[in-house]
């Protein structure tokens, strides 16, 4: 009866919506998984093409709000897997079908949280890509969902089954090079600048409503579409939440922060690029304190930037030795201090009088980061794992991870957005007492398209 009530509610609420059928885990592991990718333009391709080769599944539905990409990556998976998948234009349709178990995700950011919450409200277990959602509110409700429908939602954060990043993450943890208390996430990205298009007609067999979705209408410019959208507030999360959330996802792993930061404070902007519609910045700078003092630095931009330590993107951790790095597959630097000998002062100066405050500081390769040499189980297989056994904290990077990491940047962009330094509840999710931060926690959604008061 539970179930039924929510089901209403649900339907109510975004119109057209899934039916809630048996969780696949009550089948036999060695059933095959029958899976859905849902957008698969740019890294959706990936996520088709892994699934396929992966024992025991099948890409058995695509779906994407673009039709004119179905004839090739039909083609493409008959080519790979020997079978051709059905196709789908908007996902609540294909969510109906009971012949099918899990999802991939890999739509634009605002999409997300609603497509994973339609998922597992529907029976069925997610993949989906980073960053986990467009908002704070958002992430906490898919938590929130796949806890209740007790699904298996994978967040895309696939770092976190590459076996070098396990050792590193271990070595830090460790404290096998003294405990941290700094740590810094990197992102240079180089992108070009998408300058200025003009609005034009929709093309034919783009579903221009559904790719829009929760976000506010706009006219269609191809600026807005398919990689166009990270550079809009209304689809994205800024540099900060496309790659940043790698670096950052790392960085709390390594750190043990299974908590959210007390204060926040983000700088940057638009630079090098006036005539452009983008609205997003392409240089952001966050800083980020935990309740324990420790600190945590993100720095992001897509624009024409030196590796930093070897790395475009990547970590770097602080200890009073010197520095951990995941540059050069991981690697450790020692930083030594070389005292400052002082000979007899010159007439007339006394020896208390001279400085010894800036000895010279020399940086030489420290011990080698041991493991992580073998070949692992990609981030897919190991969802596909976690599908078969229903166990979740078998995950790389369960849902509630996810949410943790991706607040990270949300927070950042809010600060950014606000422009000064604020404070978090980690508890509640909210900025005591700060009504405009707070009123970034979450969005207006665009009907039918609303995320539920009650998963």
């Amino acid at each position: 009866m539970e179930q039924e009530t929510t089901r209403r509610n649900f339907l109510t609420s975004t119109a057209a919506a899934p039916a809630v059928y048996p969780a696949w885990g009550q089948s036999s592991p060695s059933q095959e998984v029958r899976l859905g990718v849902v957008g698969f333009r740019g890294r959706g391709r990936d996520h088709y093409r892994a699934f396929a080769k992966i024992a025991g599944v099948k890409v058995a539905f695509l779906c994407d709000v673009d039709e004119r990409l179905f004839p090739d990556a039909v083609a493409e998976l008959e080519q790979i897997a020997g079978y051709r998948p059905e196709t789908f234009v908007d996902l609540r349709k294909m969510l109906e079908r009971k012949d099918l178990d899990a999802i991939s995700i890999a739509t634009p950011d605002h999409w997300h949280a609603l497509q994973t919450i339609w998922a597992c409200q529907a029976g069925k277990d997610v993949y989906v890509e980073k960053p986990l959602s467009h908002n704070i509110r958002e992430g906490r409700k898919m938590v929130e969902a796949a806890r209740k429908y007790n699904r298996i939602v994978q967040t895309g954060l696939n770092r976190r089954s590459e076996p070098r990043n396990r050792a590193g993450v271990k070595f830090v943890q460790e404290s096998s090079f003294g405990k941290t208390y700094r740590a810094k996430a990197v992102v240079y990205r180089g992108r070009t600048s998408i300058g200025r298009v003009q609005e034009s007609s929709i093309p034919q067999g783009v579903h221009w409503d559904l790719y829009l979705g929760p976000a506010p209408y706009r006219p269609f410019t191809l600026n807005r579409f398919h990689y166009g959208w990270h550079n809009f507030w209304d689809t994205s999360t800024t540099e900060v939440g496309n790659n940043g959330v790698h670096a950052l996802d790392i960085v709390r792993w390594a750190l043990a922060k299974d908590v959210h930061p007390v204060k926040v404070h983000c700088v940057g902007g638009r630079f090098a690029d006036e005539d452009t519609d983008q609205e997003t910045p392409n240089v952001q700078i966050a800083v980020f304190e935990y309740a324990d003092g420790t600190l945590v630095e993100c720095e992001a931009t897509t624009l024409p930037s030196p590796s930093f330590g070897g790395v475009h993107l990547g970590e770097f951790f602080y200890t009073p030795r010197g520095y951990i790095t995941s540059a050069r597959n991981w690697s450790t630097v020692v930083g030594e201090f070389t005292p400052l000998t002082t000979p007899d002062p010159p007439s007339g100066i006394s020896l208390r009088a001279v400085n010894r405050s800036f000895p010279k500081i020399d940086y030489k390769p420290g011990p080698e980061i041991p493991g992580g040499d073998g070949p692992g189980t990609s981030h897919f297989e190991n969802f596909i794992q976690c599908v078969r056994s229903r166990k979740r904290e078998e995950l790389s990077c369960e849902v509630l991870e996810g949410h943790l990491s991706t607040t990270l940047c949300h927070l950042a962009n809010i600060a950014f957005r606000t422009g000064r330094k604020l404070i978090f509840d980690p508890a509640t999710e909210t900025f005591p007492g700060d009504a405009e931060a707070n009123a970034l926690l979450g969005r207006k959604y665009r009907e039918p398209y609303v995320l539920p008061e009650s998963v």
